[in-house]
């Protein structure tokens, strides 16, 4: 394995702008990101077009995520000792494929298999991906790399939703998919370009693949565990609130309908800031960065939860959500990675621990709505799970673990 820095052959000095693999794997997850976003602003086209009622349209959303918490795993298991670069150019094949499918698909089911066999590539590529991109760049700067390769979700984030139905509106929702197919041979084409390594051997500085039961011994770890519990209940408690935070803008802090559409823009350029400062923070000190982070989350949903009546503090408080709800992630990717000795597996299991989490924060925020607590409850009930995020991300602080 390679230790040392990597520098420019030129000066000798760390290089300055990310390398092209990075923005490469930044496109490709620019592309799935899209793919995830971009059908919230298509369902009542698709619902019309293939007569389905809104509960069945919602699946392709919530088909789409449980695909990806089960394929996170199993697919990383299933690839596990092939080489990296011929799986990353892989899965967005398989990204392409079923983008095409969602395009061309005659009737709602084949639409539902586009969106899972699309879905199938999400949490191995972001988590192998992850684990090359910080092979890139030297050590120090590894959760930097990461939130290189994760500014293209954040930024599809942002732009998915008005992507979509800019698209759709102008020219029907199969235009949109037809789009991100064409992003989806782009990416595909650059990942086999420009990121280090070839069929059948590891890139220079690439640790040889290893057997699924060693990686598996490798998640045994407290670290790791502890690791992915904070991961899932700092993503759960974000997306818990989030889930529902259209309700809590019209229904309490008085914005109408439309509106909702640039507030979640406002919240998406949070994702992007808080995606690159988190990333710079965990390079210096991981542990510090992710516990003022958290508690920075924790803190601004209670806030949301106690100001959403006042139009200016809810927009504020909006960006500071995206801001605090993403800077974690490139600290908790290197985290796991690291504690789990760098194995895929647990860079998968750890989008498999976001996507969980996700479920039963949208779930817990959802019943307390149900139980007459009013559209601010989510906000204060994802405040609590963040809390108990913060408190196992202090338990396991407790032992550093070392940087590979």
């Amino acid at each position: 394995m390679e230790t040392g820095p990597r520098t420019t052959p030129a000066t000798g000095a760390p290089p300055t702008r990310p390398p092209a693999g990075l923005v490469a794997l930044a496109l490709g997850g620019f592309g799935i990101g899209l793919t995830e976003f971009v059908i919230a602003g298509l369902l009542p086209q698709v619902a019309r077009d293939f007569d389905v009622s809104e509960a069945a349209a919602g699946r392709l959303i919530s088909g789409y995520a449980l695909t990806v918490a089960v394929g996170a795993i199993a697919v990383t298991a299933a690839t596990a000792r092939l080489p990296r670069k011929p799986v990353l150019t892989g899965l967005v094949v398989l990204f392409v494929v079923g983008n095409l499918l969602s395009a061309l698909a005659p009737d709602y089911p084949v639409m539902l298999l586009g969106r899972v066999v699309a879905a199938l590539c999400h949490g191995t590529f972001f988590g192998l991906g992850s684990l090359v991109a910080r092979r890139m760049v030297a050590p120090e700067r590894a959760s930097r790399a990461v939130a290189v390769m994760f500014a293209g979700l954040t930024v599809a984030n942002v732009l998915g939703v008005p992507f979509g139905a800019l698209i759709g509106d102008r020219w029907g929702w199969r235009a949109t998919f037809w789009a991100i197919t064409g992003v989806g041979v782009v990416a595909a084409t650059a990942i086999a370009v420009l990121v280090p390594g070839w069929a059948g051997r590891p890139a220079p500085g690439e640790d040889e693949p290893i057997a699924l039961p060693a990686q598996l011994r490798s998640l045994l770890s407290r670290q790791v565990w502890l690791t992915l519990t904070a991961t899932a209940l700092g993503y759960g408690g974000m997306f818990g609130a989030f889930s529902y935070i259209a309700y809590t803008f019209t229904e309490v802090t008085g914005f109408s309908d439309t509106d909702v559409a640039w507030l979640l823009v406002v919240y998406g350029s949070g994702l992007v800031v808080g995606n690159i400062a988190g990333g710079r923070a965990a390079d210096r000190n991981r542990d510090r960065a992710l516990l003022v982070s958290l508690a920075a989350l924790t803190a601004t949903l209670l806030a949301l939860g106690l100001l959403a009546g006042n139009p200016v503090a809810a927009v504020l408080l909006t960006f500071l959500l995206g801001v605090s709800g993403f800077a974690p992630v490139p600290g908790l990717i290197t985290r796991v990675t690291d504690a789990a000795h760098g194995v895929p597996l647990a860079a998968g299991a750890n989008v498999s621990a976001s996507n969980i989490g996700n479920a039963l924060g949208a779930w817990l925020g959802g019943a307390a709505i149900s139980a007459g607590l009013g559209y601010t409850a989510p906000l204060y009930v994802g405040a609590g799970i963040v809390l108990a995020g913060l408190l196992t991300m202090a338990w396991a602080a407790r032992e550093p673990v070392a940087r590979r």
